[in-house]
């Protein structure tokens, strides 16, 4: 906003970053809000994901490929539409303004389901044949044989789930009012108003909440560009 603008300051000072910690938002709650949020959501995704994922690619049941196809018609209609029915399901769940609301909509995807699908059904029939001929139930061989052998697929899911998870803005700032049951994204919007609008802690806001996901992305890259690559090519 300087003029003339200029693309180094002529001091670098972390003022903001103490500041931000003492103001009105409660930061560290708000980023264990989204800590918590995110993780639970990844988990609750891989699994009922993975296990919904391997169903529709193993077993027959009756109306199979129509349920499958109603899944999928999720993906057809954009996020905004179910906004209203969530919120009036969590309103009569009596959790408005609760933790468990941030979460409870999101534990389970269709994207999630059909990318297991497509991992599960690139597996040979074989393995669960041999499988099941030596004594295996199905809960076995989910867990035990076919689970292990869709790791980059689980990876992928995770990194979609985690970078959806923790970004997510809408929702949290609709069904949820109080400042210590909202997330980063949220929180960090209340430092913008109509007439003011507190630049440094907002900047230094947004360097702490991204600083998990660059630190998981280094940790993890390995992990990261192989789900990511060969989610597009499994099917």
């Amino acid at each position: 906003m300087r003029i003339p603008p200029t693309v180094f300051p002529e001091k670098f000072v972390t003022d903001a970053y103490t500041t931000i910690m003492s103001s009105a938002i409660p930061f560290g709650r708000v980023y264990l809000n989204t800590i918590l949020s995110t993780l639970i959501t990844t988990v609750a995704q891989i699994i009922f994901c993975s296990m919904a994922g391997y169903a529709f690619a193993r077993i027959d049941f009756p109306f199979k490929n129509a349920i499958f196809i109603l899944v999928l018609s999720v993906l057809m209609v954009p996020g905004q539409i179910f906004l209203i029915p969530q919120y009036q399901i969590i309103q009569k769940m009596g959790l408005l303004d609760t933790l468990p609301a941030l979460f409870l909509p999101n534990l389970f995807s269709a994207f999630g389901t059909f990318l297991m699908r497509q991992f599960f059904m690139s597996l040979p029939v074989e393995l669960e044949e041999a499988a099941i001929v030596d004594g295996c139930g199905r809960f076995r061989v989910f867990g035990q044989i076919m689970l292990p052998l869709v790791k980059p697929g689980i990876a992928s899911l995770a990194i979609f789930t985690i970078k959806f998870a923790w970004n997510d803005f809408m929702w949290p700032l609709i069904v949820n009012t109080s400042m210590d049951k909202m997330t980063l994204g949220p929180a960090l919007s209340t430092l913008q108003g109509q007439y003011t609008t507190e630049y440094p802690m907002q900047m230094a806001g947004a360097v702490l909440a991204v600083i998990p996901l660059v630190v998981m992305f280094f940790l993890f890259q390995k992990q990261f560009i192989e789900g990511v690559a060969q989610s597009g090519i499994k099917g």
